[in-house]
């Protein structure tokens, strides 16, 4: 695999925000990556599935990025797990380039550090500034509320479970559960959702539902079968096993 003699800066611009601000993760593509050792894509790409499907790194989840012809999948490195993991991933392709990806996720680090206000009106700024994050907050709360009232309607009509009601009959962390089935290729985040592999659905065990709340919001929703909550829980209980003490 031809590497470049030195790495190529990336840009400085955020990307770890949605349009309406719900999310603040550090977050870098699998193409930044790839751009930072100057590799292919697909290589780097291929190189993360392997290293996943070996149990090294968590796969991470995957992103559409528009393009003039068909959409282009990237993997999004986020938070922790995902700087972690992204290290992993050069040392794997291009050891030379390891350090040059540590400084890049220090540098995202220092984009995210809070900054001390000076001057008054720097602090008034802040505090306009966090008053906004919080309407934006709410803004969230606001959207992901009609969701879950019509996973819960839907639930009690079909028998099919949503997420939170399998984690709760499993008493799993909602955040420990989620991590789980991503470690275990059973979703992926896709467009600021998580939905199935299809591999799953085609086997019975999740289903994906579509609605639409009052306020005119759709959305999907993966849902697991019967069938699908009897075999999550097997691979959740041995998965206790594993990291029990």
């Amino acid at each position: 695999m031809k590497t470049s003699t030195r790495p190529e800066v990336l840009s400085s611009r955020p990307h770890n925000q949605n349009s309406i601000g719900c999310a603040s993760k550090m977050t870098m593509s699998s193409r930044e990556v790839a751009e930072l050792v100057g590799s292919r894509h697909d290589n780097v790409r291929v190189a993360i599935e392997r290293l996943a499907e070996r149990r090294v790194i968590a796969l991470p989840a995957m992103q559409e990025k528009p393009t003039a012809g068909r959409p282009a999948i990237e993997y999004v490195f986020a938070g922790e797990r995902g700087k972690r993991d992204s290290i992993i991933v050069v040392a794997q392709l291009s050891p030379e380039f390891t350090a040059a990806l540590v400084d890049r996720w220090q540098a995202l680090e220092a984009q995210e550090a809070p900054r001390i206000p000076e001057t008054l009106a720097e602090a008034l700024r802040l505090a306009a500034d966090q008053a906004e994050q919080i309407e934006k907050q709410q803004a969230c709360i606001a959207i992901a509320m009609p969701k879950a009232e019509f996973v819960d309607r839907y639930v009690d009509g079909t028998g099919l479970k949503g997420f939170r009601q399998v984690a709760k009959l499993l008493h799993a962390k909602e955040n420990d559960f989620r991590a789980f089935l991503q470690d275990k290729r059973v979703i992926y985040r896709l467009r600021g959702e998580w939905v199935p592999f299809a591999e799953h659905i085609d086997a019975g065990r999740v289903s994906v539902k579509t609605g639409q709340a009052n306020n005119g919001y759709a959305f999907n929703a993966t849902m697991f079968t019967p069938k699908g909550v009897q075999w999550i829980a097997g691979l959740w209980a041995a998965h206790q096993m594993e990291v029990a003490p």
